[in-house]
């Protein structure tokens, strides 16, 4: 069956990590025009909403089913409406976004997507840590334990442990005993550091530095149990130094600088 296609449309927003200002400013202009705005009230920070114009409808989807959220894109967009849909960090990184791009399809609804700041840079930023250091590590892999959404099995974290690489791992810091073995289990010695940040970017923001031997009991003491990153890799203490950047090295030559290695 074929739809016919409206004037409305749906904005898919990040949010960024949690500080308001971490918008981007095409973010931030999306709010400031929307006819409505759906946001994930239980992760986003409602400074966001006062970006509105005073008197635009407001849904919290935090209480709303799949089908509730998409009944209201139906509705508004049949009307006209420019609805932003305001998902907390990146939209593209566990924001179950897909079911609602799918659905939106079925119906010919036109929508764009406009990314975010996601919590692992910010996490990242409140250490002041960079993921990719050279000779240390040159990937960093994004993952999560399996919880109540499942996991592939090749993607269990001991498997992805075993390649030693810079890694964030969202959503499990509820079970951190269980992240640590299976770190171990990779092959991470129990040296290796890691940290935890919860809610990072926000003014409550806290920091917990350790090593896979240390760090269950200071998650345990701090009562962390979400809203926080968990990064780990030698990335965060090279105790062997790292090498410096090519890019910046003064014998180096490179398209826009001619150096002094003979």
């Amino acid at each position: 069956m074929s739809h016919k296609k409206t004037n409305g449309q749906v904005i898919f927003v990040g949010a960024g990590p949690g500080d308001p200002e971490l918008i981007t400013v095409k973010g931030s202009r999306a709010l400031e025009n929307a006819d409505r705005v759906i946001y994930a009230g239980s992760l986003v920070n409602p400074a966001l909403l006062e970006l509105c114009r005073a008197g635009t409808p407001v849904h919290d989807s935090a209480h709303l089913t799949l089908e509730e959220v998409v009944t209201l894109m139906y509705e508004g967009t049949r009307r006209g409406e420019t609805i932003v849909r305001l998902h907390t960090g990146d939209p593209s990184m566990y924001g179950a976004i897909k079911e609602q791009f799918d659905y939106l399809d079925k119906q010919d609804i036109q929508y764009s997507v406009i990314p975010g700041v996601s919590s692992v840079f910010a996490a990242a930023a409140a250490i002041k840590r960079e993921f990719t250091l050279p000779e240390i590590s040159q990937t960093l892999i994004l993952t999560r334990m399996a919880g109540r959404t499942p996991v592939p099995e090749r993607e269990a974290l001991a498997i992805l442990a075993k390649h030693q690489a810079s890694m964030a791992i969202f959503l499990s810091v509820q079970d951190m005993g269980s992240v640590v073995e299976a770190l171990m289990e990779g092959g991470y010695p129990p040296s290796t550091p890691i940290a935890v940040i919860a809610k990072a970017s926000w003014p409550d923001e806290e920091v917990l530095m350790g090593t896979l031997e240390t760090i269950v009991e200071k998650v345990k003491d701090a009562g962390i149990r979400k809203q926080a990153q968990i990064l780990v890799g030698d990335f965060l203490d090279p105790a062997n130094g790292y090498a410096r950047s090519k890019l910046y090295d003064p014998t180096f030559t490179h398209e826009f600088r001619q150096g002094t290695e003979k």
